[in-house]
């Protein structure tokens, strides 16, 4: 199928479907989604989650405590938020039953750049996949129920049709009441069209702004009478009546409302009485108009402090369903919201240094997490990432003590996911001549942008902070391990010569006897031999030395057993692999014949250095990156 196709397919499944009001009715008899309403419809886009059983995955029972949890794949997008998700997910299952929510407003509350748009925005596009049925032609798409009484139709309707009383809630708008005066009271005259809820012609879908303090009023909910008509009706006709509100074109849907709390309350009047009692007031002497959706709200905490702590809208917060929606607090999950921008960005293709991003995310977490008491920030964040840290920092609390230390209202506070990914964004275009992002980049637009943003000095210092104790040399530490491993691999000779020599002096040493060198003749003796043995072990902390070198020697003589009298590669046991590294890394000068990009004294240095480029740049760096790391390795390394 061409895209022309695709796009004509869509179009024409979207075509609005008419019947009689009878054949609604038959419909409703035999499909109770006829009759669903905007909640249930919106429980049935979001689909059946995917239960997780958290107690089979190390990190994640450590995160969720064992818990099952659920992922819904219409928000697999939307990275660590899945108690918010939860939380609106229950908001319309419990509408959907009919229960308080029903008569709600769901609100997120949450920081700047904390993703309540996307929730939103996502939320209006679920709501698009289910029709619904309207009586046709009606400005407010109104159900074809509402032509019923509750009191007089209502059992014959459940009766004969399967029709549950709760769903006969709505009222007849002024435009129906005028039209069944025209019919002389024939209801059948009214046809039903199977209606797509579409946010492009605001079709049970909405959006609303607060406007100027002065000159927004409730039009911008309820509609007002268009002055045009005026010349043809009188100002109480409802055709003269222009529904252009956002709670007109969100019938049967779901209407935005951008910081809500920013509009002046007289505004916010009209949506008390619309889910309260399922229809609200127009400006001009006509009837009510019926109001049978969700409405959706969100602002920041600030608006909301302002607003809750005026008595004067008391009403007002009974009224509201809120669902806090926080900054992500787990590294991995923040990177995975970087990726998922950069996907959507020319950037997604520009090489990416290995740990950029998770340096940017630890900075990002760090800066949302309350500071613990007699525990490290930095052990805290990952504990909340889920790692186990038992063997490495005794003083590491459980995730639910500190989470009980921190408060509630952890995660409302810090970086936003925009201010990070404006800063990659930076980093990305730091180089004129190559697109590509690297951690050190990272670290000097960090410090440069701080000092920019002209923050308060005690947030300002909290932030370099953790730049210069826990980013920068954990990153030397990264670095470090990445180069030595890609050095080690073209200079293996190196090491097996470590590797063979010490398990030829540990044995010598374990039978107590000399032990002359071939090569130089010299003689040495078991002193001599434990001297040069902790040249090896001590820059290791090999703490039992004596244990050690047996264990070394018996694994050897085994492995000769094997290998028709041949030693191991000095990789094959892990730990003395270990302190070899450590030996061949102590002094940094031993790494300069390979790493440096200066010129080489002989073709083999030339060709180990090359081979250690390419390494790097199988490990994800560009050849430019390479040669900037290496040096900048060196010169820290140098200075400590």
């Amino acid at each position: 199928m061409s895209i022309f196709d695709h796009v004509q397919h869509r179009f024409e499944r979207t075509l609005q479907e008419e019947m009689s009001l009878q054949e609604y009715l038959e419909l409703c008899r035999e499909d109770p989604t006829a009759y669903a309403s905007a909640s249930e419809r919106m429980l049935s886009a979001i689909g059946e989650p995917e239960v997780i059983d958290t107690a089979k995955n190390p990190r994640l029972s450590r995160i969720f405590s064992n818990k099952l949890i659920r992922r819904y794949p219409a928000f697999a997008e939307f990275h660590g938020m899945e108690e918010a998700i939860e939380q609106i997910v229950a908001y319309f299952r419990h509408a959907s039953q009919g229960l308080e929510e029903r008569k709600q407003i769901l609100y997120l509350l949450g920081p700047v750049g904390g993703g309540k748009s996307s929730i939103a925005e996502r939320l209006k596009a679920l709501m698009e996949q289910i029709p619904f049925y309207a009586i046709k032609d009606s400005p407010v798409h109104e159900s074809p129920l509402g032509l019923f009484s509750p009191e007089e139709d209502g059992e014959t309707l459940e009766s004969e049709y399967n029709i549950p009383k709760r769903y006969m809630r709505s009222v007849m708008s002024p435009w129906a009441a005028k039209r069944l005066r025209e019919y002389g009271g024939d209801i059948s005259r009214f046809r039903v069209v199977k209606v797509y809820p579409s946010r492009l012609n605001q079709i049970a879908i909405s959006k609303t702004e607060p406007g100027d303090e002065n000159n927004q009023d409730i039009s911008s909910l309820v509609g007002k009478v268009d002055i045009r008509k005026l010349g043809l009706y009188s100002q109480d006709d409802p055709d003269a009546y222009s529904f252009s509100g956002g709670l007109c074109r969100a019938n049967q849907g779901l209407m935005e409302f951008v910081e809500m709390f920013k509009a002046p309350i007289k505004v916010l009047h009209p949506l008390l009485t619309a889910t309260q009692e399922g229809n609200y007031n127009p400006t001009e002497g006509m009837g009510a108009i019926p109001f049978d959706g969700v409405i959706l709200a969100h602002s920041n905490e600030s608006e909301w402090q302002q607003f809750r702590n005026n008595r004067n809208n008391e009403a007002f917060l009974d009224r509201v369903y809120i669902v806090k929606v926080f900054y992500s607090l787990r590294v991995s999950e923040e990177m995975k919201i970087y990726e998922k921008l950069l996907q959507h960005s020319s950037l997604s293709h520009a090489p990416c240094a290995p740990d950029t991003l998770r340096m940017l995310a630890q900075f990002s977490v760090l800066s949302r997490l309350k500071e613990p008491e007699n525990s490290s920030v930095y052990s805290k964040m990952r504990i909340y990432d889920g790692q186990n840290l038992k063997d490495t920092d005794p003083r590491a609390r459980s995730i639910q003590e500190y989470r009980d230390a921190a408060g509630v209202d952890e995660g409302m506070e810090g970086l936003s996911t925009r201010f990070a990914f404006k800063i990659l964004s930076k980093v990305f275009n730091f180089d004129s001549s190559e697109v590509a992002a690297n951690p050190v980049h990272l670290l000097y637009v960090l410090e440069q942008r701080l000092e920019q943003e002209q923050l308060p000095r005690e947030v300002h210092d909290r932030y370099l902070r953790f730049i210069k104790e826990y980013l920068a040399p954990r990153y030397v530490d990264f670095i470090g391990k990445e180069i030595q491993t890609a050095y080690l691999e073209s200079y293996s000779e190196y090491g097996q010569n470590i590797f063979d020599r010490y398990v030829t002096y540990a044995d010598f040493w374990i039978q107590d006897q000399e032990f002359r060198d071939p090569e130089t003749g010299e003689l040495l003796d078991r002193q001599a031999l434990n001297e040069e043995l902790e040249k090896i072990e001590k820059p290791a902390g090999i703490s039992n030395p004596k244990d050690f070198r047996h264990e070394v020697v018996n694994f050897v003589l085994r492995a000769r057993a094997q290998n028709e009298g041949l030693n191991p590669s000095w990789q094959s046991y892990e730990k003395l692999k270990g302190v070899i590294e450590h030996k061949m890394f102590a002094n940094t000068e031993e790494l300069l014949p390979v790493i440096s990009f200066n010129a080489k004294a002989s073709n083999d240095d030339r060709r180990k250095h090359e081979d250690f480029v390419d390494r790097m740049v199988a490990r994800g760096y560009t050849e430019k990156q390479v040669r900037l790391l290496s040096e900048w390795y060196l010169r820290v390394r140098k200075s400590q």
